[in-house]
């Protein structure tokens, strides 16, 4: 979710999604990867709120413009 509403759950915020990707990336991943790994989980009731493709880059961005991953090669790894 882009625009918050006046109560928000944290797992439907990018921080929150941002949050279970981090716990997931215990080695380097493609996008694709980490895209399968959450609709898997989702499916499994392992995460609560539905995020599209969109949010998942909108994510990436974020952690990697605050330092918390990096590229290499087209995987993401966790600094």
């Amino acid at each position: 979710m882009l625009i918050p509403a006046k109560h928000i759950n944290f797992s439907e915020s990018l921080l929150g999604f941002g949050g279970y990707i981090l716990s997931n990336l215990d080695k380097p991943k493609s996008v694709d990867e980490i895209w399968i790994q959450y609709q898997s989980d989702l499916e499994e009731n392992n995460y609560f709120s539905n995020h599209s493709f969109d949010n998942l880059m909108l994510t990436i961005i974020f952690l990697f413009s605050i330092g918390t991953i990096d590229e290499k090669d087209g995987r993401i790894e966790k600094l």
